[in-house]
C-alpha cells in the first residue's frame, strides 16, 4: 500500500488480501484478468484453477485473460550422465547400497535445464489449453505423441517443456520454457525411463501421456507415460516397451 502511494497510483489501485475463494472484491466485473498462475510442468501446484474461477465469476463480456495460451510440448532426450548422478547413485552410497531407492528417485520428475544439444527427436505438441474457454475438468487429460527421432543416439528420457502466449494483444507475445530458449525459473520437466533405449534416425517413439490432480493434495501431479519404440529398421534387438507412473510433489 505505502508503494502505491509512493507511486501516486492511491485511487487508482485497490489490493484485496485473502484468497480469491474466500473474500468478495470491491468491483464485480472487470475487463482485463492478469495472472501468473504457471508452475513446472504448466500444471504443477494447480494455480490455474483458481485463475479459471476468478474468469468465470469476474470477467466481464468480452474481457481479456492474460495469458490467454499454453501448450505443453514433450521429447525425448540423451542423459547419460546426469541419470547415473541422480538415479544410478543410489548403487554405490560410499560403500552401501541404497539400490532400493532407485525407482523412488526415477519416479520423481527432475526440474533442471537440458541443453539443446541433448535432444534426440523432434518436438511433439501434447495438450494446447485456451484459457479463455478451458474448464478445470479438462486440465487432467491423456494426450498421444509420436517422436521423430532425429539421429543415432541412445534415450536416457523424456522432457517436457511449455509455451505461453498472450494472443489477445494488439501485437501478440510469447515465450517459450523449452531447451532452444532462454533460461527461465521454469526449466524443464525430466522424466527418466527405467532401461536405455538404443535408437536411430527415422525410429518413432509412440506413446500416450496422461496427468491428473493427486487424489490426496490436488496440487500434486499424478503422470503416467506408456511408450513404445518403433523402428525404422523394425528395431529387432533394440525393443522397447514400458509404462511408467511419476509422482510430481
Amino acid at each position: 500500500q505505502k508503494i502505491i502511494e509512493a507511486n501516486g497510483f492511491k485511487n487508482t489501485i485497490t489490493l484485496v488480501k485473502g484468497k480469491l475463494e474466500d473474500v468478495e472484491l470491491p468491483i464485480q466485473q472487470f475487463d482485463v484478468i492478469v495472472s501468473e498462475w504457471m508452475g513446472y510442468f504448466l500444471l504443477y501446484e494447480s494455480m490455474l484453477d483458481t485463475v479459471l474461477l476468478a474468469r468465470d465469476k469476474y470477467l466481464a463480456p468480452g474481457g481479456k485473460m492474460f495469458p490467454d495460451k499454453a501448450s505443453i510440448y514433450i521429447a525425448a532426450i540423451e542423459d547419460q550422465e546426469y541419470k547415473e548422478e541422480k538415479i544410478n547413485f543410489w548403487d554405490n552410497v560410499y560403500g552401501f547400497d541404497y539400490s532400493c531407492l532407485k525407482e523412488v528417485a526415477l519416479r520423481e520428475p527432475l526440474v533442471d535445464t537440458v541443453d539443446i544439444k541433448a535432444v534426440v527427436t523432434d518436438p511433439y505438441l501434447l495438450k494446447e489449453i485456451n484459457v479463455m474457454t478451458v474448464t478445470k475438468e479438462e486440465l487432467a487429460f491423456k494426450a498421444p505423441f509420436e517422436l521423430r527421432v532425429t539421429r543415432d543416439d541412445y534415450v536416457h528420457a523424456f522432457l517436457a517443456w511449455f509455451d505461453i502466449s498472450f494472443e489477445a494483444c494488439h501485437k501478440p507475445v510469447k515465450f517459450s520454457t523449452g531447451p532452444h530458449s532462454q533460461y527461465t525459473h521454469w526449466k524443464q520437466t525430466v522424466f527418466y525411463t527405467i532401461d536405455t533405449m538404443s535408437v536411430v534416425q527415422e525410429d518413432k517413439i509412440k506413446g500416450t501421456l496422461s496427468c491428473a490432480p493427486n487424489e490426496r493434495n490436488n496440487r500434486d501431479l499424478d503422470i503416467v507415460i506408456e511408450y513404445e519404440l518403433d523402428g525404422a529398421d523394425g528395431a529387432i534387438g533394440r525393443e522397447a516397451k514400458e509404462r511408467i507412473e511419476y509422482k510430481m510433489y
